[in-house]
Formats: structure tokens, C-alpha cells, sequence
């Protein structure tokens, strides 16, 4: 993973006028927060590995991932996917915040089943769906960036498959053989990504699908991870992200944000990890987009 140190002074909020801006979702509900409407605000794309014990980056335990859920859920955020983040869709309540849950890799521990057929509770979505119980307004509603394992059980793929959509999340690519696409050439690139789609086209996932590039690392050419034709075949993504460690701009910021290079923040307790960051936020240093 390519870590990048980001400076403080570029993520400081800059003017806001919400007045201006009428595309985030109007709703019906009491207002969340008390914070104000900023339309430009900073948006959380939170970025996860291993649920798991270890002292690992990559690695976040069970409980300190029941905290994050915690914590987000008490300083007002709510989930949303990649796709609704570019798109502007972004339905939450006045006065809540985004936030993206993202999970690379598809490991199993990030959704598993036990062997009488019911989710370890200790993995990523277990923990996810006990908090929903008593928190119905967090759902499991996420983004999954998956390699062909596909969270492991191969025979339970469609299931999960079908559960995580049920609950809102979407299914994502990150390639085949999870490889450093500045390394490889336009054709391996491409076959890296095509067939990474074409095997979740075959579970039913729309082709036009979020990509995010291994380590964060983008190919020589760019505009690969857009679009491109591989075998007679038209390949499309609808974005495509950073692996970060910073705070992603509103898709309002027009001068800064493109939905095929945002930035993501590690889910860890790591300087520049979540915990940074939400400490940021209480602290006033960091203003984030805030619902109408």
C-alpha cells in the first residue's frame, strides 16, 4: 500500500455556499446535528483490510471496528457507497455526514460464515449487522473491493453476493492478481482488469462497476481505469479511487474532486488513520460535508 503523507493546510476548509449548491437530497427527517449545512465539506472514505487482531496497518481488530461504528454513529455520520458519493447521491438525514466503508481484498474474515450456517460474529459484517440491530439508520451499506477469492467459502459467493446487495452494499473490482498496474504493460493491465469484471458480471454484478487499482497504484495510461476495449469487448468503470490517507473532497468541489482519483483514509488507529481523523473533525480542524 503506497502511503502518502498529507499535509493539514490542503485538506482546510474553503468557502462554502450551500446556497448555491441544490443536488445533495432533500429529506423529511429532524435534523441529525446541529452542525451547519456545508455542501463542501470533506467527505470520509474509509478504507479496510483485515478485520482482524494484529499489529499489522492493515489490520483492524474486531472491536476497535465496532468502536469506529460507534463513534461515527455518535458524531452524526452515516453510510453511503462509492457510487452515491460521485454521483451526489448521497440520501442522509439534515445535519448528517457521509461515510464510505470501503473493504479491499475480499478476505474472509471480512464476511464468513460458520459452520452452522450462521456470520461469525467477529467478522466485518457480523459486527456491522449486530450494531444495525440497535442502529437501523447505520445498515450495512458499503463498498467491496473484491479479488477473485471473493471472501473465501467459494460455494456461498452467491449468497453473500446477494446479501450484501440486499443490504445496500455494492460489489466492486480490484483487479485479478491484486498487482501493481503502474507495472504492467496496456494489455496485462487490461486483462487484470476484464477479468476480475467478467467474473463478477457472472454473479450478476452490473459491468459499469467502482474499480480501485491495488496499492493505490494507477497505471502508466491512466484512462484505463475509465474505460477501454480488451478482446472486442468495451470495458467501463463509474470510478475509481485512491488507496490515502486523507479526507476526500465533496463532489461539489469541482476544482478538486473526479470521481476516478478521490482519496481514501485507512481504517486503523495509525497516525493519518481514522482515529487522526475523526479527531480532527471534533476539534473543528477539519470541516465535513454536512446534509441540508
Amino acid at each position: 500500500m503506497v502511503f502518502l503523507a498529507a499535509s493539514l493546510i490542503a485538506i482546510q476548509q474553503r468557502p462554502t455556499t450551500p446556497e448555491t449548491l441544490t443536488s445533495a437530497p432533500k429529506t423529511s427527517a429532524a435534523r441529525l446535528t446541529n452542525r451547519k449545512a456545508n455542501l463542501m465539506g470533506k467527505v470520509f472514505v474509509v478504507m479496510y483490510h483485515h478485520i482482524r487482531e494484529g499489529s499489522n496497518a492493515m489490520f483492524r481488530s474486531p472491536s476497535a471496528f465496532r468502536k469506529d461504528l460507534e463513534n461515527l454513529y455518535k458524531m452524526g455520520f452515516r453510510p453511503v457507497t462509492i457510487t452515491e458519493y460521485v454521483n451526489n447521491k448521497m440520501d442522509i438525514p439534515p445535519g448528517a455526514s457521509p461515510v464510505v466503508m470501503t473493504f479491499d481484498d475480499a478476505h474472509p474474515n471480512q464476511f464468513y460464515f460458520l459452520k452452522d450456517g450462521t456470520i461469525d460474529p467477529k467478522c466485518a459484517v457480523g459486527i456491522w449487522l449486530d450494531f444495525a440491530k440497535t442502529h437501523p439508520d447505520f445498515p450495512v451499506k458499503g463498498t467491496f473491493y473484491t479479488l477473485p477469492v471473493m471472501w473465501g467459502q467459494h460455494k456461498l459467493i452467491p449468497k453473500k453476493i446477494e446479501m450484501l446487495r440486499s443490504w445496500g452494499s455494492e460489489i466492486g473490482n480490484h483487479t485479478w492478481n491484486h498487482k501493481f498496474l503502474s507495472k504492467l504493460s496496456d494489455d496485462q493491465v487490461k486483462m487484470e482488469i476484464a477479468k476480475q469484471n467478467d467474473n463478477l458480471v457472472s454473479y450478476g454484478i452490473p459491468p459499469n462497476m467502482p474499480f480501485c487499482p491495488p496499492y493505490g497504484e494507477y497505471p502508466k495510461n491512466k484512462a484505463l481505469v475509465k474505460s477501454f476495449v480488451y478482446k472486442g469487448k468495451t470495458y467501463r468503470h463509474s470510478s475509481a479511487c485512491m488507496a490515502w490517507d486523507s479526507p476526500a473532497a465533496s463532489p461539489n468541489d469541482t476544482k478538486h474532486f473526479s470521481k476516478y482519483k478521490f482519496e481514501r483514509l485507512h481504517g486503523n488507529g495509525r497516525p493519518m488513520g481514522i482515529d487522526y481523523w475523526l479527531d480532527k473533525v471534533k476539534k473543528g480542524v477539519v470541516q465535513v460535508y454536512v446534509a441540508p
